[in-house]
């Protein structure tokens, strides 16, 4: 017993990451544009006006993936290229874009996976209040409905939104991430509120336009483990896990509140509580909107922390152990992250899972022979493979696995600091070498994980 035979094996990019082009193809200007153009955000002033070259090699990327056995690739849109204002007249040339690709990947037997929003707000959204305005959510509908038409069944497998979590709570909690415009809480529970209702009517969009589709939904989360196998301990780790306030930094880092109200249709009561006095204005259709069914669930997993039972029916952080295994950007090495997080997902929720990211990122150099010997990626994604592997062996019914991330690329706040590709770019001359993790992935697809 292992993986279903039609498991899916992947890898993931997103568009202001990989694609460059940034002045090309009628796209418009982004708030990561403009993030990058502020001192001091990104590492070395770095931006993604090129970033891996994607949208001039496409015919070489794609190629190359099928070289490599993907069977599916997950990218997402740059919604500037299809609105260049994020609203207003469709921009035919940026459809054009994603039609060659789309039509690439399928006729290389590579099932497209599409994420629809990725981070890159278009600034002409932001410059109206972004987020905080209730017309986004209209907006993101109709964008959704225009790509989805032109795509016909090109497309089977949409997914709305990637890690709210990241652009809202990075983005408005931290700053750390664009657009840097730090809010107070009651405005940014505002904006996860229309965040979560763009989510619903792109969903009925999609549906309108494409009723042959499956759409899903990514979040991101720590995957938190027991520290014994004690039933003390998981019942722990499953609390910690769907902990209203795990980060008191940035109170937007959580699971229920992102992921409860479309799946189970309503707020968790303990954030309701705890913001009861802030919580954003909520219509009377406004729940049923957001928890307009999906067909899948996706997570974005890396690491978690070992929890253990305080003794109170509560839980608490285990120390790490000195010297703990991190990988190259300093993030810990946690396999066990990649069972009990899906798990405890998965009861909660009750849908079709996928793992829609997880990788490392480790110090890859050419080396004299001309390759990249990344070894600790390969050691790193043998054990996380192991422990999903497990996972499904012991029930869970899981979909699929998106590796991050195909490509080297632009690395958020990191820039191209941090290198999490299983294909190496090299950034003077946008060529493309394939590392050793590469052809050990490629081995794992051709075996079904069997070879784990």
């Amino acid at each position: 017993m292992g993986f279903k035979k039609d498991f899916v094996w992947g890898t993931a990019t997103a568009s202001y990451q990989v694609e460059g082009g940034a002045y090309e193809g009628g796209r418009g200007w982004t708030v990561w544009d403009d993030f990058c153009r502020v001192p001091g955000k990104v590492f070395s002033g770095h931006h993604g006006d090129v970033a891996a070259d994607h949208y001039h090699r496409l015919e070489e990327d794609v190629k190359l993936m099928k070289e490599l056995g993907h069977k599916a690739y997950r990218f997402s849109i740059a919604w500037s290229r299809i609105y260049p204002e994020g609203f207003g007249e469709v921009n035919p040339a940026g459809l054009a874009f994603y039609e060659r690709l789309i039509d690439l990947l399928n006729g290389h037997g590579i099932e497209p996976y599409v994420t629809l929003f990725h981070w890159d707000l278009p600034w002409g959204l932001y410059a109206r209040g972004g987020w905080q305005n209730p017309e986004s959510v209209e907006h993101f509908a109709k964008y959704c409905e225009t790509f989805a038409a032109h795509m016909g069944e090109k497309v089977t497998y949409y997914i709305t939104f990637n890690e709210p979590q990241c652009f809202i709570g990075l983005g408005h909690v931290t700053g750390e991430h664009a657009p840097g415009n730090l809010m107070s809480k009651k405005a940014v529970l505002e904006m996860a509120h229309n965040v979560l209702l763009a989510h619903g009517q792109g969903v009925r969009s999609l549906r309108k336009v494409a009723p042959h589709a499956k759409i899903g939904y990514a979040p991101t989360s720590n995957g938190h483990y027991p520290a014994t196998d004690c039933p003390e301990d998981i019942d722990a780790a499953r609390q910690a896990n769907m902990d209203i306030l795990p980060n008191p930094g940035n109170f937007m880092w959580n699971i229920p509140w992102w992921s409860d109200p479309i799946v189970l249709g309503r707020y968790p009561e303990e954030g309701v509580e705890l913001y009861k006095d802030i919580m954003p204005k909520i219509g009377p259709d406004d729940m049923e909107i957001i928890s307009t069914p999906i067909d899948f669930y996706c997570q974005n997993i890396y690491n978690g922390h070992p929890i253990k039972a305080d003794g109170k029916g509560g839980f608490e952080y285990v120390p790490r152990d000195e010297g703990y295994p991190r990988s190259g950007n300093g993030w810990p090495v946690t396999p066990e992250a990649l069972y009990w997080g899906p798990k405890f997902l998965y009861e909660r929720y009750k849908l079709p899972f996928f793992i829609s990211e997880n990788g490392t990122a480790t110090a890859d150099v050419l080396a004299v022979d001309g390759k990249v010997h990344d070894m600790d990626r390969i050691d790193f994604l043998h054990r996380y493979l192991r422990c999903l592997k497990q996972l499904v062996e012991d029930g869970i019914p899981v979909e699929g696995y998106f590796l991050w991330s195909y490509l080297d690329n632009f690395e958020w706040a990191k820039g191209y600091n941090d290198r999490f590709g299983i294909v190496y770019v090299d950034y003077k001359t946008y060529e493309r070498i394939p590392k050793d993790s590469a052809y050990w992935y490629k081995e794992v697809i051709e075996s079904n994980g069997e070879n784990l």
